[in-house]
């Protein structure tokens, strides 16, 4: 769990105050309670991370379970308004800026979306369901992604639509 910490508090630039470095630190703590043997106090180190998880939610405006799966080098640019599924996995080096959405497109189908390596979230993106962004993908600001995304495009527009990042 430090390690994992170190790794953050360098992927932010030593910047403590940054609220997605909190949110992160939390995140850390939550996939860390699961390693404890213990039940007993596997069940106390839950029930503090349950009550941190809630109050950085409430401050910083981020919902990010620690049921995620994320790569190193993960960044929350900006916070407020993201909503992350405990269902959706990220690659190494993406990054998310406020007001997106990576989640479930029906609730009856808990499937979120698999996150390449190297992509880049805009502000207010949805990007929804059962669904793989692949490698070097740069999703549009306000952009509703419910489609796979090829390596190497960019995904603008409400439907998005997938365009090659080269031509």
């Amino acid at each position: 769990m430090f390690e994992s910490i170190r790794k953050d508090f360098q992927t932010y630039q030593g910047d403590w105050a940054a609220q997605g470095f909190w949110v992160m630190i939390v995140y850390r703590f939550g996939r860390w309670r699961y390693t404890i043997k213990p039940t007993i106090l596997r069940k106390f180190f839950s029930f503090i991370y349950k009550v941190v998880y809630k109050v950085i939610q409430i401050i910083t405006g981020i919902e990010f379970p620690c049921e995620v799966e994320v790569g190193d080098d993960f960044i929350i640019d900006h916070f407020g308004g993201i909503v992350i599924s405990g269902y959706a996995k990220f690659g190494h080096r993406c990054r998310i800026r406020n007001g997106v959405v990576v989640g479930l497109k029906d609730v009856n189908n808990p499937a979120a979306p698999w996150i390449g390596d190297d992509v880049d979230i805009g502000a207010g993106a949805k990007v929804l369901g059962n669904i793989k962004i692949g490698n070097r993908v740069s999703i549009g600001a306000n952009a509703v992604v419910l489609c796979d995304v090829p390596d190497d495009s960019i995904a603008v527009g409400v439907p998005a639509l997938i365009k090659p990042k080269y031509k």
